[in-house]
């Protein structure tokens, strides 16, 4: 791969007089490629079975003499309409048993046997007749899988959940098992009497909606992997990619990012949250850990408003480049956007684009330019490695899991991680995520937040990171359930009580009157006051060291955090959910047991630091003037401000 520079390209919204004009502007501005034909399924298929590629030619061979590489899309992701027409059963089913229609997009069901004919067949005839074409540099499989319909209830969907659950589980034996179906009179005689987890009275079986989620997740997965296998067949050694996005719940991107030659995703942080840079960091920390050694592109991103919030803030001046130069620091190979050119009509004519409605002559067309050639300078990042030595764990099973109904209390798994990790962003310590049992010998410290369903496997690597020399840090509502979301049959935290050196006896989540917010808990000890949110305990420190207790309510005088040695090593374990600067003294405490330190010796608020290859990254956010210690000189960064130190 080199350095991606471009966007979504949707010519079939324009006349060809403007093709001209395109193609000379993305010179002008350094594009380097191009997404072509995301959504133009019904250009190339008019009528059923009836192609017309024309002027795909014509767009192709343009981009191709202006030496702009193509990722073409397989254009699947939106049918037209003479395919719901002629073929019904193509629609989604809602889990309330509404048929969706068409007049949007995504408006498919995987599981449709129509669907998935029509799809293979248009995948077919697009890599017939361009897999060995010029221009050609990658394929682009669908288009965000699982934005809008994630899940589909419908006849196609209850065949397919069965199969998927006999090939789990063999018997009906084990799925009775597996799924506790003693409870509720619920067991099964034949695989055949299971359904979708539709609409119900009340509370649904839970191991039956987590392996709905397992199976939705993989069948759009099979999806990917039946057009993937027709472009390898006839266009080999081009490079299969599809676009994720970010810490998307329905899709456990772990198993995603196995099937792609390289990871890409789409990024669309709100530039008036003050939140907005950590939560973009942490969506490309997390792309650059799914792809492991291989590279990764911010497939889209905007470069200013975008049109779906009650009210679309447009990024401020520089905003572009240093979320842009964040993406790179964090090891993008690529930097892309939706779309090249701004839609003059439908349902994103208010979405930003490279080529906005005023033309060239424009803040954002300049800001564009200025960035294609600074970015035409930088090859030199190009697969250069982005070094971590902490790591989060991140469980699509376990979020799954915890965020089901009839819980203890409601947690959002995402916030929780992200508030771990906006810790370590805030000491410009940089983070990659793992999936439970993953190897963690690289690590100096993990950290387990609300790991709240896990395998054996899994938790017998957390244990022995730490034993091995690790700090290891686990939080309330981990190891309580395993896979089948049975209790854990040695007590909550399943083999890490003894790696903790804690028993849990009772949970007590901090809970208000009404739909008040819940209250905070005051916790004393070493660390100084913290206060605690969301979640108290009653828990025993058995041989674990009581680093401080709750100080208030019926837990006062409970532990609240604990520190263990096992083996070589440490074992915190954290009874509560710290408020901000709760988290970052004990964030500050780990890193000290842990011997890691941040890029940056002194910090900022608003600023990030990453050292990618042998260049330091140093990226201020806001849109004031800060001031930052840098191995031991001071760094003055104005406004937005991104310095590239080699």
């Amino acid at each position: 791969m080199t350095l991606w520079f471009g966007g979504d390209y949707n010519p079939e919204q324009w006349p060809r007089e403007v093709w001209d004009e395109d193609v000379r502007l993305m010179r002008r501005a350094g594009v380097t490629v191009a997404t072509v034909g995301v959504f133009s399924w019904a250009q190339l298929e008019p009528e059923d079975g009836r192609f017309e590629f024309d002027w795909l030619d014509d767009v192709l061979g343009r981009l191709h003499a202006a030496g702009i590489g193509v990722d073409l899309a397989t254009a699947t992701g939106s049918p037209p309409p003479w395919v719901l027409r002629g073929y019904p059963d193509v629609a989604p089913v809602r889990a309330d048993g509404v048929r969706l229609g068409g007049g949007s997009r995504q408006h498919y069901s995987p599981h449709s046997p129509s669907y998935r004919r029509l799809a293979g067949r248009l995948v077919r005839a697009l890599a017939e007749r361009y897999g060995s074409h010029p221009a050609l540099i990658a394929w682009h499989v669908n288009n965000e899988f699982g934005c809008h319909v994630s899940r589909c209830y419908g006849e196609h969907a209850a065949v397919a959940f069965r199969a998927w659950l006999r090939e789990r589980y063999g018997t009906v034996e084990a799925l009775n098992e597996a799924w506790g179906t003693a409870f509720w009179s619920q067991r099964y005689a034949t695989f055949d009497e299971v359904e979708p987890p539709r609409a119900a009275p009340t509370f649904l079986n839970p191991t039956q909606l987590l392996d709905f989620d397992r199976f939705s997740s993989d069948a759009l997965l099979e999806l990917y992997r039946s057009e993937a296998a027709i472009l390898r067949e006839l266009s080999p050694g081009v490079p299969i990619t599809t676009n994720f996005m970010g810490p998307f719940r329905p899709l456990d991107y772990w198993r995603w990012a196995e099937e792609v030659d390289f990871v890409s995703d789409d990024s669309y942080p709100d530039p008036v949250d003050p939140d907005s840079p950590v939560t973009a960091a942490l969506g490309r920390d997390l792309m650059r850990s799914l792809a492991g050694e291989r590279p990764w592109v911010l497939m889209e991103q905007a470069p200013s408003a975008v049109n779906w919030r009650p009210r679309n803030a447009p990024k401020p001046p520089g905003g572009n480049r240093v979320l842009s130069m964040q993406a790179l620091a964090r090891g993008a190979d690529g930097i892309m956007y939706f779309q090249w050119r701004q839609s003059a009509s439908g349902s994103e004519t208010f979405h930003s684009a490279m080529v906005p409605h005023a033309g060239p002559d424009t803040r954002i067309f300049r800001e564009i330019e200025a960035l294609g050639a600074e970015l035409g300078g930088m090859g030199w990042v190009e697969r250069q490695p982005v070094p971590a030595r902490v790591a989060i764990v991140f469980d699509w099973e376990a979020r799954w899991a915890l965020e089901q109904p009839s819980r203890p209390t409601a947690l959002n798994y995402l916030d929780i991680v992200t508030d771990w990790y906006r810790a370590f962003w805030d000491r410009s310590v940089t983070v990659d995520f793992v999936r439970p049992g993953a190897d963690l010998s690289g690590y100096r410290l993990v950290v387990a937040p609300v790991l709240f369903a896990a395998g054996a496997a899994a938790l017998d690597g957390l244990h022995d990171f730490a034993a091995s020399g690790g700090t290891l840090a686990v939080t309330f509502q981990s190891g309580i359930l395993d896979e089948s979301l049975h209790v854990n049959p040695s007590g909550y935290l399943g083999r890490l009580g003894a790696t903790l050196g804690v028993r849990i006896e009772e949970f007590a989540p901090l809970a208000g009157p009404g739909d008040a917010e819940p209250p905070v808990v005051a916790v004393e000890g070493e660390l100084g006051p913290l206060t605690g949110r969301l979640w108290s305990e009653f828990a025993h420190a058995g041989g674990a060291e009581v680093v401080a207790t709750f100080a208030g309510g019926d837990v006062a005088g409970w532990p609240a955090l604990t520190r263990n040695g096992v083996g070589s090593g440490t074992a915190w374990y954290v009874g509560t959910h710290f408020d901000a600067a709760g988290l970052g003294r004990v964030a500050d405490a780990l890193l000290a047991g842990a011997g890691v330190t941040g890029v940056l010796d002194r910090c900022a608020d608003g600023v990030e630091a990453v050292v990618r290859g042998d260049a330091t990254f140093v990226l201020n956010h806001r849109g004031e003037e800060r001031r930052v210690v840098l191995s031991g000189e001071e760094l003055t960064l104005g406004p937005r401000e991104v310095r590239i130190l080699r």
